[in-house]
């Protein structure tokens, strides 16, 4: 194939783009429609396993709730289909009703597949997912009650969480808000005081608040988080960012999630740009390409991200799951519309040709967590879990196709 061949490939592919996602946004969200909602128990279930096998009593995760709450609120802004609307209010009724502590308040971890508490630790990271789902839910509906929600917990994580000496928020916290010795999300991650997930989904949350209902102490608050990124959580001598740290803001190197990286660049540059404050947009955006080209270097010949690299070892972790896919989606047509450089623009349309060769699932719906080194799907993992919600990939196609301007 010529220059000239390989140029009109080029454009034919970018020029059905936007057909192919507002399809698979809606083949997404079809998905969780049939296939995710509890009639019998309320809200949505626990867990759907990779056979499509429904675990009904699964526990329910309020991360989980709290992205589909933003989904198909997101979802109804930009379809305006009275079907998102039903799903984003069931799932704020089900946060609402059964999710959040009526004593001390905030978000429980999780609730059993019946509802009763059972997790009932403060994870910020889940305050923060579901300030992020009622601010979007808000902008759908107006429901004051929904932003009087999001409203107070944001207080409550200005109030516990802070951390007004060393800077930054302390990621965890027991039920009545007092020390939590285990503060970790997850088996794999380190139980660190501080992480940049948390941070990240943080300023995420408090800038999608801040679009609904601005106020300059909510500007100030994102304004200082955009600041600890570009201080303390960025590495500026590699353009990645450190996962785990203690108070003090000591950084863990060990490990380098490329996913993550892709999608710091773009959501600090969306952050500051929420806020207006010139200076910071400015070295936001200069942040932002920086940290996606360092991100590419986990990009795999088939346009793949692989998921993480461990400095300790020298070697990548060969697998490339959904979510930095999806993230990669967004940070590499942001830096293509920041530099016009075509190696991002490519980049795109490589990554997407790989979602739809090994991510979607065409036989069952959704996507798949991800594949390993030989391009096989990876076994036992989710399709709906606590951790596998519509909320990456739906957010790739409603940024896409926002930047395309469809």
């Amino acid at each position: 194939m010529n220059d000239k061949d390989r140029s009109s490939a080029v454009d034919e592919a970018w020029g059905t783009l936007p057909g192919e996602l507002e399809t698979e946004l809606n083949q997404i969200l079809l998905y969780w429609e049939r296939f995710a909602v509890d009639r019998e128990h309320g809200g949505f279930y626990g867990r759907i396993d990779d056979h499509n096998i429904v675990h009904e009593r699964a526990p329910k995760g309020s991360v989980l709730h709290a992205r589909i709450l933003w989904a198909f609120s997101a979802a109804y802004n930009h379809t305006q289909n009275p079907a998102h609307l039903a799903l984003a209010t069931r799932a704020y009724q089900y946060i609402r009703d059964f999710m959040t502590d009526r004593e001390y308040g905030g978000l429980y971890w999780s609730v059993s597949f019946q509802g009763d508490m059972l997790e009932n630790y403060k994870q910020v990271y889940a305050q923060a997912f579901g300030i992020y789902g009622l601010s979007e839910y808000y902008r759908a509906t107006q429901d004051a009650e929904a932003l009087e929600l999001a409203l107070a917990w944001r207080q409550l994580i200005e109030k516990h969480s802070r951390d007004h000496l060393q800077g930054g928020y302390i990621d965890a916290f027991a039920r009545d808000w007092s020390f939590l010795e285990v503060k970790r999300l997850s088996e794999k991650d380190e139980n660190a005081s501080k992480t940049m997930n948390t941070h990240l989904h943080l300023v995420e949350a408090y800038a999608n608040l801040y679009t609904v209902c601005p106020s300059a102490e909510l500007k100030d608050d994102i304004r200082q988080l955009w600041q600890i990124f570009d201080q303390k959580i960025i590495d500026h001598s590699s353009h990645h960012l450190g996962l785990y740290f203690n108070e003090g803001w000591k950084m863990d190197k060990r490990i380098i999630s490329y996913g993550h990286d892709v999608e710091a660049g773009w959501l600090l540059q969306a952050c500051a740009e929420a806020i207006g404050d010139p200076d910071i947009v400015d070295r936001a955006k200069i942040n932002a390409v920086q940290i996606t080209t360092a991100a590419m270097e986990g990009l795999d010949d088939d346009g793949g991200l692989w998921y993480e690299y461990d400095t300790e070892k020298q070697q990548r972790i060969l697998e490339k799951h959904w979510w930095p896919q999806a993230e990669a989606l967004i940070g590499f047509y942001n830096a293509w519309q920041l530099t016009g450089n075509s190696l991002f623009r490519t980049a795109v349309l490589k990554n997407w040709q790989f979602i739809r060769r090994y991510i979607l699932d065409y036989a069952q719906g959704e996507w798949l967590w991800g594949i390993d080194e030989y391009g096989n799907p990876m076994p036992g993992q989710d399709k709906v879990g606590l951790w596998k919600c519509p909320y990456h990939n739906s957010r790739a196609c409603l940024e896409l196709l926002k930047r395309l301007g469809t």
